[in-house]
């Protein structure tokens, strides 16, 4: 690789060194292949559709470099590549392990750049580093990191667009989740599906920030215009449904929505940010014309390519290839037994009547189950005499949390319908007579105008309760590791707090009914 260029020197035309970097690539698939599935996957849902395009875009900026810099010399300092060759290998075999897809694919991407380090050398190596960075783009960000990142800019969106109507006289409120204009509400996922479109978006700025001809300042303005560009887009287009809806009528919502969808954010954004580049060169000395200041000039790339034909097989590649081959045959040798499941019963075996209370079974809508992406759930309302409301008990089971699914949090979920979170605190409780004694959960009041709910939620982690997040994730990929088991659960109960109703009453309510449904709990959710 290290002669891959049009000027290659005579004499280093052959077939050592294409067959040695076709060996390399065969030698990493068995040691990728569970993340480049996870990546596949991935690639199919809305939110990373543009991701087979990223490896594309990432070959076109390695050749640009390529072009613009002189024929590397022979690769000198590969010590620093080896050192990322051999982290990248790790990575790979502690996500294969572990049994998660998304840290195979950082390992992949690791290895990508070690590969780039020892075939041209630390010197040269260093310089290709950015096309490299940009595979981190098509990467699904971590479920836990995807939908706090999701709420936190649904929240600023749905309040920009509402703080627009509301200068232009339109009468709106937002009420948790909820959009109302009135005559028309609408919720703030559907609203801010526009934000799908924020990854590539970050993805497009990063490539504009490459491509730019400019001080560095500037291309890192470039980088961090894309989320603001993205959540001020989105903002204005809540804004103008609403503007529709209040001239024209509920029928003009739909189209509106439909017309207004990501795609016309992404191209927005994308103008957007060319014309912040030629507004930033226009604060320069020589201001340039937008083809200037954006390099898109692709002359000469296919002969650098078809120079990758007259590569030598230099000696860091080859030490490259032996040690890939080695990491895939050990993870083929040594493999991974995946442990049975734990015997459970389903949840359609869930009781009805439980001492005094007396349950109705609903099901969720596909949309919702589909996002939740359980393997088994139950969802309960309980009634029972001399009770002054019902209580609701909702757990979801997921037999594996390391191949993309994931529970999702109730702090990140309860806010749907246009509930609000009033206070959200641990507290530690006591069920005598079960097999989970004293633990803590999560305590909530939510509510909407005049209406409030108590809430009790906690994650039933393989026999232990959590109430973090962050703490259920990494549970989850030490016991993968050193148990061979990731199962858990979400599990819930929610009481309305009735007009007069002191919160004391509403905590006793639910307490009642975890003493009736603890005792059989285990049987659904294994510890």
């Amino acid at each position: 690789m290290t002669d891959a260029s049009p000027q290659a020197r005579p004499g280093t035309r052959g077939l050592a060194g294409p067959a040695l970097l076709i060996l390399l690539t065969l030698a990493a698939l068995p040691l990728f292949r569970l993340g480049l599935g996870g990546l596949v996957e991935a690639w199919m849902t809305p939110e990373y559709s543009y991701g087979p395009l990223i490896p594309v875009i990432s070959l076109y900026l390695f050749l640009r470099e390529m072009r613009r810099l002189p024929p590397p010399p022979p690769a000198t300092g590969i010590g620093p590549g080896l050192a990322v060759l051999v982290l990248a290998l790790a990575v790979a075999l502690l996500g294969n392990l572990m049994e998660v897809p998304d840290i195979v694919a950082y390992g992949l991407i690791l290895w990508v750049g070690g590969v780039v380090l020892v075939a041209f050398g630390w010197a040269r190596g260093r310089r290709h580093m950015l096309p490299v960075l940009h595979l981190v783009f098509m990467l699904p960000l971590p479920q836990i990191l995807y939908w706090h990142s999701n709420i936190v800019l649904q929240h600023w969106s749905s309040w920009l667009g509402v703080f627009v109507l509301d200068r232009l006289g339109v009468p709106v409120l937002l009420e948790g989740n909820v959009i109302d204009l009135g005559v028309y509400k609408l919720q703030v996922a559907e609203a801010c599906s526009g934000l799908r479109y924020l990854f590539p978006i970050l993805s497009f700025s990063y490539l504009v920030a490459i491509l730019y001809r400019g001080p560095l300042w500037h291309r890192l303005l470039l980088v961090a215009a894309g989320a603001p560009l993205t959540v001020a887009m989105n903002a204005l287009r809540i804004a103008l449904i609403g503007l529709l809806v209040d001239r024209y009528g509920i029928g003009q919502a739909e189209g509106a929505l439909h017309l207004f969808e990501g795609w016309l954010v992404f191209l927005a954004c994308v103008g957007l940010l060319f014309l912040l580049a030629v507004g930033l060169q226009r604060t320069t000395a020589r201001p340039m014309t937008l083809g200037e200041v954006i390099d898109l000039d692709t002359r000469g790339m296919l002969p650098i390519l078809a120079g990758v034909g007259r590569m030598r097989a230099a000696p860091g590649l080859l030490l490259a290839a032996g040690l890939t081959v080695a990491a895939s045959a050990g993870w083929l040798a040594i493999g991974r037994d995946t442990p049975a499941p734990l015997p459970r019963l389903s949840f359609s075996a869930f009781p009805r009547m439980m001492g005094p209370w007396v349950g109705a079974p609903a099901r969720l809508d596909p949309e919702v189950a589909r996002v939740l992406a359980a393997d088994d759930y139950v969802d309960m309302t309980y009634v029972a005499p001399g009770e002054a409301d019902a209580v609701n008990v909702f757990v979801a089971f997921y037999a594996r949390q390391t191949n993309g699914a994931a529970i999702h949090s109730p702090s990140v979920c309860l806010p749907e319908g246009g509930w609000e979170i009033a206070s959200l605190a641990p507290q530690t409780v006591t069920v005598p007579g079960t097999a989970y004694g004293t633990f803590t959960l999560n305590r909530a009041v939510i509510q909407r105008g005049t209406l409030r709910q108590l809430v009790y939620y906690w994650f039933e982690q393989r026999g232990r309760r959590m109430t973090n997040d962050y703490a259920v994730k990494a549970g989850v990929l030490w016991d993968s590791l050193t148990r061979g088991r990731s199962d858990g659960a979400l599990v819930r109960y929610v009481t309305p707090i009735t007009a007069g109703e002191t919160p004391a009453r509403a905590d006793a309510r639910l307490m009642r009914m975890m003493q009736a449904t603890l005792p059989i709990l285990p049987r659904f959710v294994p510890f």
